[in-house]
């Protein structure tokens, strides 16, 4: 199917890859960057019976996989868009009709945040081995794209959000959210911000963690995640170097689980969550086709709360 492009967003995985810095090798070294799109479709494939040319959609992370679950179980990064296939920063893109989800009324700019770092956040919170459930607590780390997709669908789950930033401004935005004000650290001012995690949580700690930081932040995280806990690693945004003690995750029982987003029935239950709870994802500034170079050198800086877009058409 053709689908016309109307916007990207950006992820830091995006920039890890055009920067030649990305731990996996063999991925995209030439072509078309970027894994997250929505648009219109344009034109059908033959046989094509599920989709209507005008159909407002959003491309999966890996098109080729359109299974139930998780990615867990599949070759995770094979066919991913911006990988190792041609991505969305294009004014047109093919794509399997298996590969694609039906937005709703979501602009097609809300619609772009959704498939890496919305799906992300989901297959974080609901496929692991202890699903969220109303009254458990999620820490999220920073307030880039996944982390605050994560703060939104936790606090509409009824769950407790603690949230980390270096940037008070952002923690202020996070409460706007609806992230209670005495949950939130500034681990600039803390940086073992795990004792103040624990110190909120009568030293218990949390039910699930969304650890974006990497080998750099993993260490404080086991030490708040409470007994038979999960975290789920999905960024290496504090660095790939860092100390990992596997006893004490063994004392707690706890589960330290990788995420590689997810397929599409994650997708689509996520898309039901957003429609259902009227969760708007936050789209920090939306740059123009011609100005791509800046908007990665936006994300680049830090200085984005949620997702930074580019818009095509």
């Amino acid at each position: 199917m053709l689908v016309r492009v109307h916007a990207t967003s950006l992820n830091y995985r995006d920039l890890l890859i055009l920067k030649g810095q990305y731990p996996v090798k063999n991925l995209l070294e030439k072509g078309i960057p970027v894994s997250d799109g929505a648009g219109e479709v344009v034109a059908l494939g033959e046989g094509v019976k599920d989709w209507k040319v005008g159909a407002r959609v959003a491309a999966t992370f890996t098109p080729s996989l359109s299974g139930g679950g998780s990615l867990r179980h599949e070759p995770v990064l094979a066919g991913s868009l911006g990988g190792d296939v041609e991505g969305t920063l294009a004014q047109y893109i093919v794509v399997d009709e298996a590969g694609l989800v039906d937005i709703g009324d979501l602009s097609f700019e809300e619609a772009a945040t959704l498939p890496c770092a919305g799906v992300t956040a989901w297959n974080a919170l609901y496929a692991g081995q202890h699903p969220l459930h109303p009254g458990r607590v999620v820490l999220v780390q920073g307030t880039g794209g996944v982390s605050v997709v994560a703060a939104q669908i936790a606090l509409a789950a009824g769950a407790r959000v603690i949230a980390t930033s270096s940037s008070d401004e952002k923690l202020a935005r996070l409460e706007k959210l609806g992230v209670k004000k005495s949950d939130l650290i500034n681990y600039k001012k803390h940086p073992k911000w795990s004792e103040q995690v624990l110190a909120l949580t009568d030293g218990k700690g949390v039910d699930h963690i969304v650890e974006v930081g990497g080998a750099g932040t993993a260490e404080q995280s086991i030490n708040s995640v409470r007994i038979n806990g999960e975290i789920a690693i999905i960024g290496m945004v504090a660095g790939f170097e860092g100390n990992i003690n596997p006893l004490a995750l063994l004392f707690k029982g706890a589960i330290m689980r990788g995420i590689l987003v997810g397929a599409r029935e994650l997708f689509r239950d996520l898309l039901d969550a957003i429609h259902h709870n009227g969760i708007r994802p936050v789209v920090d500034k939306v740059f123009p086709f011609e100005q791509a170079v800046d908007a990665f050198k936006y994300l680049e800086s830090g200085a984005h709360f949620g997702k930074v877009v580019i818009k095509v058409a």
